[in-house]
């Protein structure tokens, strides 16, 4: 079982598509914490860049039903987490009005509490046929830290919650600070068609279905500038990544590998950078043939480790890892 995202990926084949580029908010107009808000007057500009650039708006049952088809034209993929009342205040009257199509990530266990919205709520975004809810746990607790048998029970919690508040278990999961173990992403598997990290990178057909990527937008990701430039960028397309499972216990640093098409040309301009260490640097590489092994300089220190690789090829390309780290 363990391989099964391995096998999966090499049956994919390179293919040239524009993909889907994921954005990831929070909160809205709550500017006291600016690592996870954005202003409603950016955000109303980040969508209008969206459309002056003729992108289209992916509708996530559009998203679901057409994965394993290749793109040819650039889709954007807005995800909203955690089901803040401040979006509901804030960015959904201007999502509605738009009729811009969303998924929006709930954890049941904080729903009505303060500062959150309510079931009421949700239903009533939920009734618009472009808006659509996730599955973001049950706790929100940083779930790679229990035992399994305790992270299960969080999940089929949500997923008794969903069904008694809204008659059915969403397809979309979004992993709760983008942790999981390849224990995790099996179970989910057998729960869940689609599940969402936090990692950066463009969606293709090559992508795992249960470690698809994001781009965190907020105050200090989310300026302008850096907004036009993440949005052009195209899939990073590779077959496989080792190790599977992305929980780094005694592997720290883990002995990365990253197996690329024959057909994606210019692989040794590729440029990566990471933070193990606690310091973002670039990163030491060693190319084999289509492969790409990261040396990296340290053990990766915080919860949360991370690889970022561009790669300037008729338009910049992207992806991005994320390791969780036991810490303890």
């Amino acid at each position: 079982m363990s391989d099964s995202i391995a096998v999966e990926n090499d049956s994919k084949y390179y293919s040239e598509e524009a993909g889907t580029l994921s954005l990831m908010y929070h909160r809205f107009n709550e500017n006291k914490y600016p690592s996870t808000n954005i202003r409603m007057e950016i955000f109303e500009k980040q969508i209008q860049i969206i459309k002056n650039k003729k992108y289209k708006f992916e509708n996530p049952d559009d998203f679901q039903k057409n994965f394993d088809k290749p793109k040819n034209e650039k889709k954007i993929l807005i995800t909203i987490d955690d089901a803040f009342s401040s979006f509901y205040e804030n960015a959904w009257p201007f999502l509605k009005r738009n009729k811009i199509p969303f998924i929006l990530f709930v954890s049941t266990e904080p729903v009505g509490k303060n500062g959150y919205m309510t079931w009421k709520q949700i239903k009533e975004v939920e009734k618009e046929k472009f808006a659509f809810i996730g599955n973001h746990s049950h706790s929100h607790q940083y779930l790679i830290d229990f035992s399994f048998e305790e992270f299960r029970s969080d999940i089929n919690q949500s997923i008794n919650i969903f069904k008694k508040e809204l008659g059915y278990n969403p397809v979309f999961y979004s992993h709760p600070f983008g942790e999981y173990s390849l224990d995790h992403i099996n179970f989910i598997k057998e729960k869940f068609k689609f599940a969402f990290g936090q990692h950066s990178g463009v969606i293709d057909i090559n992508k795992d279905k249960y470690q698809l990527p994001r781009f965190p937008i907020n105050e200090k990701y989310g300026d302008l500038e850096r907004f036009n430039f993440v949005i052009d960028l195209l899939p990073l397309q590779f077959k496989k990544i080792s190790p599977i499972d992305m929980y780094v216990t005694d592997n720290n640093p883990p002995n990365l590998k990253i197996d690329f098409f024959e057909e994606q040309k210019n692989i040794k301009n590729i440029n990566c950078f990471s933070d193990e260490g606690n310091q973002w640097e670039k990163s030491k590489l060693n190319f084999i043939g289509n492969s790409l092994k990261i040396n990296f300089r340290d053990k990766f220190l915080f919860r949360r480790g991370r690889v970022n690789c561009s790669l300037n090829d008729d338009g910049w390309r992207w992806f991005g890892i994320q390791f969780s780290v036991k810490t303890n």
